[in-house]
């Protein structure tokens, strides 16, 4: 084996166990799975999508299980999510489709929710269930609202994020989380009960960012 090979081997097998680490150990309170409540509305973002890609938004889950994260399940989502947030270049609905919001697959031009739609179909296409890749909506803390991929696996719920690099457990990062795809129909959404509190919320990002 080369030196690079090993390097990389190395690499990927360190990433992994600091986020399962990172996933194992979260604080009281700070729960690595999601917590969810219930049916809630559907963003309309996404039912205008739905009406033109129905059969992506009638997948019904034939089990509940997390995805079991192996090395190569890690590699996949590190390789997919780097490779989206490289090759598709951000831009406004309003600047490329000259309308407030469209959810739609991205080619070469996306925002937020375009990312995390690419990210879901590329790992459904090496196999992953749609029910562990999750479609999210999230509020920054500056107050705008944000979309993001939420995979859910056996070591937590982790985060697809056009605007970071590095996939972090969803307590981990600086987002308030509202909704997201109800893991049972890709069409439906559930409401997501965060109850991290704002200095547990502070104290984690600044350990991250550290």
């Amino acid at each position: 084996m080369t030196n690079i090979k090993k390097a990389k081997k190395w690499l990927l097998a360190a990433s992994i166990a600091a986020a399962v680490s990172s996933a194992s150990s979260a604080g009281a309170g700070q729960q690595a799975i999601m917590e969810t409540t219930g049916l809630t509305s559907q963003p309309i973002g996404h039912y205008e999508y739905c009406q033109a890609n129905r059969s992506d938004c009638r997948i019904k889950a034939r089990s509940m299980k997390p995805e079991h994260l192996t090395r190569e399940r890690w590699s996949e989502m590190v390789e997919i999510n780097a490779y989206a947030n490289a090759t598709v270049t951000p831009v406004t609905d309003m600047d490329y489709f000259g309308v407030p919001e469209i959810w739609s697959m991205p080619e070469a031009y996306g925002d937020c929710e375009d990312y995390a739609l690419l990210k879901r179909r590329m790992l459904m296409q090496k196999g992953w269930p749609a029910s562990v890749l999750l479609v999210t909506v999230v509020r920054q803390p500056n107050g705008d609202g944000h979309a993001v991929l939420t995979v859910r696996t056996d070591r937590g719920d982790f985060i697809l994020d056009n605007l970071n690099e590095r996939i972090l457990p969803w307590n981990e990062t600086e987002y308030r989380y509202l909704k997201r795809q109800a893991a049972a129909h890709s069409g439906k959404w559930e409401g997501i009960a965060d109850r991290r509190n704002a200095k547990a919320l502070v104290s984690s990002v600044g350990s991250v960012n550290q």
